[in-house]
């Protein structure tokens, strides 16, 4: 069964509490053993010093043996009574001589007196001065104490030993409601953070299910899905990668179906035109005398099939990236140059003007044919929107930009209006106002120059005024720096 992630970090944080908990107890209640014993231990050595005091004083006192044994009793039971603690006195050998527990008098006599204490506890005192332990005396007490004993000096003479002890039930009594105020606390503990760690969790996992919701739409093929964004942590900024994501996929989802469509479009125009023509000939709509200008429609059309197949070819080998460019140094001019002269004669039929035409030997870093193309299209495209007698203008510019060489092509016309500036480097885009005039376009050059010239490591733009003039401007990596070339006179003159 799939886990979620709800279930699982509530799991581990419960695991970590409890863990945490446990530790946390298996301290506390080691350090308080170790204190409870501690302060054991300094009690009763406390009493032990006491009753060896009460010993060195009945000594001084020089009084007969029955006197001093009945005053050392009385004052070792009131000492002891006042501790809560069993006291034992025993000689120089650890036999026991005078004793005071809570048992009866006569339990003591019979149970006690006489008594040895362990060897260990005995040479443990003497040897170290003190003997701190817990047990029961090798079985003398009845159950397990905490003892602790001295041996007694007079003058200088080791006369016998003092033990005190005290029973162990107080540090287990102690122990036990330790063990259930903690146990009380935990349990409260453990239920409010699993509340929080429940709300927590939820509030970290709400934007990955919102995250899951929008891309099971998009596995469905609805591509306007979005994550609200909340927040500025790590899942907002995947909630706000995803959206882009989400937005590049709807945009190229619709440049699909637009491309798609605007193919249909074009190859259905001329082949209509084509059939039409050819069917008019056939079933003899069209005269036989009307049929070569006919044909040089179909001709025309034909070869306009042909240069959009070819255009959607290089786009689709240059967007795939199966044409990687062989870049060299060499002088721009050179394209502009042939550029102009394979459309000189379209250039003189029209009348067209050419301004800037003064070559200056200006080198870039970049494939010659790539460039060629580029030019080709911005001047054909130049031409087919210049009227009569306008003018076009070429300017080249290696200072602009550091390490980049800036060409233009300008010309005047109808121009672009400012709401289709960004789209002209679209595929099959075209402005019904500002290129009405041409109709034999297929909307794919200008996109052709975008990616060429990416592909060379530059930018293409536009610029254009309404009614006045059309700009297209891209760079190059620069190459050398530039140099004058002298040109013929008859190139120059040329137009």
């Amino acid at each position: 069964m799939r886990k979620s992630i709800t279930t699982r970090y509530f799991y581990a944080t419960a695991l970590l509490l409890i863990a945490s908990t446990a530790l946390m107890g298996f301290i506390q209640m080691y350090l308080s053993m170790v204190f409870f014993r501690a302060q054991s231990d300094r009690d009763l050595l406390l009493t032990v010093d006491n009753t060896i005091q009460i010993l060195q004083e009945v000594q001084a006192d020089h009084l007969n043996d029955t006197e001093a044994r009945a005053l050392t009793n009385r004052e070792i039971t009131l000492t002891a009574r006042a501790s809560d603690n069993n006291i034992f006195v025993t000689d120089v050998y650890g036999r026991i001589v005078l004793g005071s527990t809570k048992d009866p008098v006569e339990y003591i006599e019979e149970y006690y007196i006489d008594a040895y204490l362990p060897e260990k506890a005995v040479s443990g005192a003497y040897n170290h001065g003190r003997y701190t332990q817990m047990g029961t005396l090798d079985g003398l007490l009845p159950v397990r104490s905490y003892i602790a004993g001295k041996p007694v000096r007079i003058d200088g003479d080791l006369t016998g030993y003092v033990f005190a002890t005290a029973d162990a039930d107080t540090m287990a009594e102690f122990l036990a409601n330790l063990f259930s105020t903690f146990l009380l606390s935990a349990g409260l503990m453990l239920m409010v953070s699993s509340v929080i760690s429940i709300v927590m969790t939820s509030r970290l996992t709400t934007p990955l299910r919102r995250l899951a919701e929008a891309a099971g739409k998009f596995g469905s093929g609805d591509f306007s899905a979005r994550v609200p964004v909340e927040g500025d942590d790590e899942l907002a900024a995947v909630a706000i990668q995803f959206n882009n994501m989400a937005q590049s996929l709807e945009r190229t989802d619709t440049s699909r179906r637009s491309f798609m469509g605007n193919i249909a479009h074009e190859l259905r125009t001329p082949m209509t035109s084509i059939k039409g023509f050819i069917d008019g000939m056939l079933d003899g709509t069209i005269p036989q005398d009307d049929y070569r200008h006919y044909l040089e429609i179909v001709s025309n059309e034909a070869g306009r099939l042909t240069r959009l197949v070819k255009n959607m070819l290089d786009i689709t080998k240059l967007e795939a990236g199966e044409y990687q460019p062989n870049a060299a140094p060499y002088d721009i001019w050179e394209s502009l140059t042939s550029a102009v002269f394979s459309a000189e004669q379209r250039l003189k039929e029209k009348k067209i003007r050419l301004a800037g035409f003064a070559p200056v030997r200006t080198i870039v870093n970049a494939d010659q044919d790539l460039v060629h193309q580029v030019i080709y299209n911005i001047l054909d495209n130049a031409i087919k929107f210049t009227p009569s007698e306008g003018e076009i203008s070429f300017s080249v510019d290696s200072m602009k930009t550091k390490g980049m060489v800036t060409v233009s092509i300008r010309n005047t016309g109808k121009g672009i209006a400012p709401d289709s500036l960004e789209y002209v480097f679209d595929r099959f885009y075209k402005e019904d106002k500002s290129r009405g005039l041409n109709t034999t376009g297929s909307g794919l050059g200008l996109h052709i120059c975008k990616v060429l010239i990416q592909l060379s490591g530059g930018q293409i733009w536009v610029e254009s005024e309404e009614d006045e003039y059309c700009e297209f401007f891209f760079t190059l990596p620069a190459g050398e720096k530039p140099e004058r070339k002298k040109y013929s006179k008859e190139i120059r003159a040329s137009f």
